[in-house]
């Protein structure tokens, strides 16, 4: 069972520089609240240029990717942050590492990271992270990893460094370019900041 500070609750309230947002266990329901977030990013990435990240349409719109949304929703270590309203501005998803990466004795995987990139949602991504950490932690792992888009810019790897994170390899799937990262939890709590 996936814990936050001794506690079981399914909600709970964050810190940080934006009150009234909680985070709360995620589940089937969110599916759409999800699959909007990314639509929304991937509609952001296109207006970038940054077409090779998630692609130029939107997943809601292709059923299997529908699918493995609303799956990873449904897992036990899904977590989506929402306001005091109840709109979900982030996802949050950890468990066993993706099928396409090496699995590595005492982790806890970040299987999906999205928040919206409204002001309103600022640092959500963050502390999404940082409440993996604690995740992890309350689970006695030593670490946490996550994959990401490793092309572009690099903006992305670098806000993951900025969390603690640091580059271990890269791979591909396909065409797509994609980095590993790895935080050891020895190196003290992620910034929420």
């Amino acid at each position: 069972m996936t814990q936050h500070s001794g506690s079981t609750s399914d909600e709970l309230p964050t810190g940080g520089e934006r009150s009234g947002v909680r985070i709360r266990r995620g589940s089937e329901r969110d599916a759409e609240a999800v699959l909007a977030l990314i639509d929304s990013a991937i509609a952001w990435f296109v207006s970038i240029g940054n077409v090779r990240q998630w692609g130029t349409e939107p997943w809601s719109a292709h059923p299997e990717r529908r699918a493995r949304i609303t799956a990873m929703c449904a897992e036990p270590g899904s977590w989506v942050a929402e306001d005091e309203d109840g709109q979900v501005l982030g996802s949050l998803v950890v468990g066993d590492a993706h099928d396409y990466v090496p699995p590595m004795d005492d982790e806890l995987y970040v299987r999906l990271l999205v928040a919206d990139r409204s002001p309103r949602a600022r640092g959500v991504g963050r502390r999404l992270l940082a409440f993996a950490d604690e995740q992890a932690r309350g689970l006695g792992r030593a670490r946490l990893r996550v994959d990401c888009y490793g092309g572009g810019s690099g903006k992305l790897v670098k806000f993951y460094e900025s969390c603690g994170y640091r580059r271990t390899e890269t791979f591909s799937v396909g065409e797509w370019p994609g980095q590993l990262l790895v935080r050891e939890l020895t190196e003290g709590p992620a910034s929420s900041a």
